[in-house]
């Protein structure tokens, strides 16, 4: 693809086909969101004026996108967002890209926190920050605790909290899950997580954009996609209190072995949930059963039950 000036429509042709003939699945959607970002407009505007002519610089840089989504770069790095439940996140290729199906557990978590005022949930492995930053935002009482081992998705997560005038309220912390929770046992209402649950033997055989370019750490879940699960199953109830629960994103045919988990540690009141494929893509437990909670301003307060 030459950088030749044109208008939007033949500059959104020749992209597409570039795609196209590159293998990209969605080659005019994704041609059309490059072409809005080195014009400065949206997808939409592209229409409203499709002779609109375009530089010899912006076509210059539109073709350097283009080439890039031709390697199959994902779009979202191209970017350098993704929306997520109504928020632009930023993302680079030290986060996960936010998945549909992640808009799911988030939706989930919600619904189990209910008309609980001022829960404290741990989203562990934030990555880019994505679940807790919309949580956050549907529920402003909510206090968030984002873990991550890895510093580089810190750094993403910490631009999205700032971004989003939600760090009063999200607190992130590096280290390995439950490490950095020490000091919190038995005061968690919700541990929330997509932790990584791809058996590693399935990791080759992913499409391009993911096995190239996104990180593997938060792919590869060991030789049956578990090894991460199981160790939020085995940690989580030392720091949820009595009703709390326990909210995971998981991969296809993983339900059954992981209730069995959740119920041989103590869980109660186990389900596993469908995505919008009809995949069964989550699964909750709820530790102990609700009790009233003392304070130390010796009120009695209400806190989740199963």
């Amino acid at each position: 693809m030459r950088p030749v000036p044109g208008t939007i429509a033949s500059s959104l042709a020749a992209g597409a086909a570039r795609l196209g003939q590159a293998g990209v699945d969605s080659a005019r959607h994704d041609a059309e969101l490059l072409l809005a970002a080195v014009l400065g407009t949206d997808r939409l505007s592209l229409y409203v004026e499709p002779k609109q002519p375009v530089d010899e610089e912006a076509a210059a840089r539109y073709r350097e996108l283009v080439d890039r989504r031709a390697g199959h770069e994902p779009v979202q790095y191209i970017l350098g967002w993704e929306e997520f439940r109504g928020l632009r996140l930023t993302v680079t290729p030290d986060v996960l890209i936010p998945r549909p199906e992640t808009e799911g557990l988030v939706e989930r978590a919600l619904e189990l926190l209910g008309g609980l005022d001022h829960a404290v949930v741990a989203d562990v492995g934030t990555g880019s920050g994505a679940i807790a930053c919309a949580l956050a935002a549907a529920r402003p009482d909510l206090e968030l605790l984002a873990v991550d081992q890895s510093l580089g998705a810190l750094a993403v997560a910490s631009d999205n909290v700032r971004t989003l005038g939600l760090a009063s309220r999200v607190r992130l912390l590096a280290g390995d899950l439950f490490g950095p929770l020490a000091s919190l046992r038995g005061s968690l209402d919700m541990v929330v997580a997509n932790p990584p649950y791809l058996p590693a033997m399935t990791l080759a055989s992913l499409p391009a954009e993911v096995v190239r370019f996104e990180p593997r750490l938060a792919l590869d879940g060991g030789p049956d996609g578990m090894r991460v699960l199981r160790r939020l199953i085995a940690e989580a109830p030392a720091h949820l209190r009595p009703g709390g629960w326990l909210v995971m994103e998981i991969g296809e045919e993983q339900a059954g072995a992981l209730a069995s988990l959740m119920a041989a540690q103590g869980f109660s009141a186990i389900g596993a949930r469908r995505d919008l494929r009809g995949v069964e893509r989550y699964i909750e437990g709820c530790w102990a059963e609700g009790k009233s909670v003392v304070p130390l301003t010796g009120v009695a307060t209400q806190r989740l039950s199963c």
